[in-house]
């Protein structure tokens, strides 16, 4: 379906999807875009995750967790590398903890640090999420490699 929504409008500009047609400057046109872009490609992500019962924050931490696997992970560096530095890491660690995807450890030589381990019913969701963001992200990127690396390099240099 999505396909299809992309052949009927493979190239509809920022100006046709919000329905506005001017702008302060070029710079505040594309901020405007970046923002637009974001929530689009969230929100794609979002009809992957859905079926999972899983937030796209949530899915953020499992990322991370496995990333540390199979050491633990503190709730300070979660939130430290998560990509919306605003979430509750430590509300969203337990919601996953409830799911029975990830553990929690009291630290014996820290009370008040807890150590966050994700369980295997978690490495297992995420290797089916993979397998499921990868084929989305094959069927709505109408952009080459190249295009892609230059476009990343231009937003890293943006955050300059």
């Amino acid at each position: 379906m999505l396909l299809h929504i992309l052949s009927i409008h493979p190239f509809m500009n920022l100006e046709e999807e919000i329905k506005q047609t001017k702008f302060r400057s070029e710079f505040h046109k594309l901020a405007i875009n970046i923002l637009f872009t974001s929530k689009w490609i969230e929100q794609k992500n979002m009809e992957v995750l859905k079926p999972y019962k899983i937030s796209g924050q949530q899915f953020n931490i499992l990322r991370i967790l496995r990333g540390q696997h199979p050491k633990c992970s503190t709730i300070t560096t979660l939130q430290e590398r998560m990509l919306d530095k605003m979430s509750n890491a430590s509300r969203l660690v337990e919601k996953l903890r409830q799911k029975g995807l990830v553990e929690r450890h009291e630290n014996d030589e820290d009370r008040r640090q807890v150590k966050v381990t994700i369980t295997e019913t978690g490495l297992k969701i995420l290797d089916e999420l993979d397998e499921k963001l990868y084929a989305q992200e094959v069927g709505i990127c109408t952009l080459t490699n190249e295009e892609a690396n230059s476009i990343n390099q231009l937003l890293d240099k943006l955050r300059g």
